[in-house]
């Protein structure tokens, strides 16, 4: 990575002109490139150079005149990454974005050659470089105003940059969370356990943070030839404020008597050692007696900021709301009925829980009648979106049902449209949180994480519960996703 990043302002000729750069470059990544890209490789001009075709490239000089490579019409730029134009050949990928009047900008290291060019996704040193310029602009961003005091931070970025990007390959990109004096590097005492990832240290009460996100997809048809979906994917976060160098934390996750295990997990690089028959545990392959259902144990020694100790997946019995729709269309208006029950053993204690129900393809609601059995429901502003909020709790029963009837005026350009959802094609989706709680019931027992260090720290452990793209397809009509049938 070659991390360059640039203030262009205006002169009194209203000509652009440059104030305040800051550029970075890492030569050993040059050798790198030059190693993986063999023939196809386009060597770094000098830096004016670089800048010259950069602002060429995003027209910020000589933009009143038309270049066809540049300004045709066949070319249209959907990304942040540019080929900038120089004298070797066209140099690409460049990852450049303004901002407030300044430009973010790096070349990323591509692994491969160049010819033909490989997938943007496919080029792990873009996200990289995306997150140190958004890191930089963070540190960067609240002092533009002040000329004072942005000169002072970028004189500071230099030596940031020595923490952050050391060797070329992001370390930290959060630029506000390091020491922005240069002494105060050189004098903290070097110390050749501490690993690379914990780029400062930390001086205080130690304490450790810890909580489990898990996230449940679904697709419910309630139909008899189309099989209902779920998947449950977790990760775990943490943020260990704790002294020395290279601390060693080890923290266990837990599963109930009956929970089922943990799969698919993948660890941060931090973990120092895991049971390999953890890792082998598969969602591809079906459940059996021999499965690893835990304790999970993850000795780390932890980076200086918040990370994701690791991921996993699960495969529950049920999802926690099972529902149905059914829209009908009947002349010239829709009748709709939307069940929900929320699963017996799913903690009945939400942060928020609301169902909603867009309409696409017509134009404004201009009628609706309905009928609720609990919580109440609202009309977005531009009347084509409706809001089932059912609230912090579901009733006794566990069950809530909406039904009415809703008829549209002419449609505009403003009202959602969809290609998938046409006709009756259609479906209710669900948002909801529950704190204290996972559908696998993976918890972290804070008695069980040992911390090697002096002094008690103090330990917080959470867990929430999320909903991610949880729908419910109207059942009278054909599901927009072909699914094997329960008698293939």
């Amino acid at each position: 990575l070659v991390g360059m990043m640039f203030w262009v302002g205006k002169d009194e000729s209203s000509t652009k002109t440059l104030l305040f750069p800051c550029h970075r470059r890492y030569p050993t990544v040059e050798v790198r490139a030059e190693t993986f890209n063999g023939s196809t490789h386009v060597p770094l001009p000098s830096d004016s150079a670089f800048l010259k075709a950069l602002l060429f490239e995003l027209r910020l000089i000589d933009d009143h005149i038309f270049v066809e490579h540049r300004d045709t019409c066949t070319r249209i730029n959907h990304s942040s990454v540019y080929s900038v134009r120089i004298e070797g050949g066209d140099l690409w990928p460049v990852l450049a974005f303004q901002k407030r009047g300044l430009i973010y900008a790096c070349v990323p290291l591509v692994e491969e050659t160049l010819e033909p060019r490989p997938p943007l996704l496919t080029v792990s040193g873009l996200s990289q470089g995306l997150a140190l310029l958004l890191g930089i602009a963070d540190y960067i961003s609240p002092s533009w105003k002040n000329e004072a005091e942005m000169t002072a931070k970028i004189g500071q970025l230099r030596n940031l940059l020595i923490q952050a990007c050391p060797l070329g390959t992001p370390l930290n990109t959060n630029i506000r969370s390091l020491n922005s004096s240069f002494d105060d590097i050189q004098e903290m005492p070097t110390d050749e356990n501490q690993p690379a990832w914990r780029s400062n240290t930390y001086k205080g009460k130690p304490q450790v943070n810890v909580c489990i996100t898990e996230k449940v997809k679904c697709m419910q048809y309630d139909k008899r030839d189309v099989v209902d979906t779920w998947q449950v994917y977790g990760a775990v976060n943490c943020k260990c404020d704790i002294e020395g160098s290279a601390p060693n934390v080890t923290l266990s996750l837990n599963l109930p008597t009956n929970g089922p295990p943990l799969q698919d997990i993948v660890v941060h690089h931090c973990v120092t050692s895991v049971d390999p028959a953890m890792l082998m545990s598969s969602s591809i392959e079906p459940l059996d007696d021999s499965v690893y259902n835990g304790p999970y144990k993850f000795p780390f020694v932890p980076p200086s900021d918040s990370f994701n100790l690791c991921y996993y997946t699960s495969q529950v019995p049920v999802p926690p709301i099972l529902g149905c729709y059914q829209l009908i269309e009947e002349e010239s208006q829709l009748k709709i009925t939307v069940n929900l029950k929320l699963h017996e053993s799913i903690k009945n204690s939400f942060e928020y829980c609301e169902a909603r129900i867009p309409f696409f393809n017509r134009g404004p609601i201009a009628q609706l009648e309905y009928k609720v059995s609990y919580g109440q429901l609202d009309l977005s502003r531009e009347k084509s979106l409706l809001v089932w909020v059912i609230g912090q709790k579901f009733p006794k029963s566990l069950e809530v049902s909406l039904t009415g009837t809703v008829s549209f005026g002419t449609a505009g350009k403003e009202h959602p449209t969809d290609y998938v959802c046409s006709g009756n094609t259609a479906y209710v989706k669900l948002y909801f949180r529950i704190p204290d709680f996972t559908l696998t019931g993976c918890y972290v027992d804070q008695h069980s994480i040992q911390i090697f260090v002096p002094g008690k720290p103090k330990i917080t452990a959470s867990r929430e519960l999320i909903s991610s793209d949880y729908y419910l397809w109207n059942s009278k009509a054909p599901a927009p996703m072909a699914y094997k049938t329960l008698l293939d």
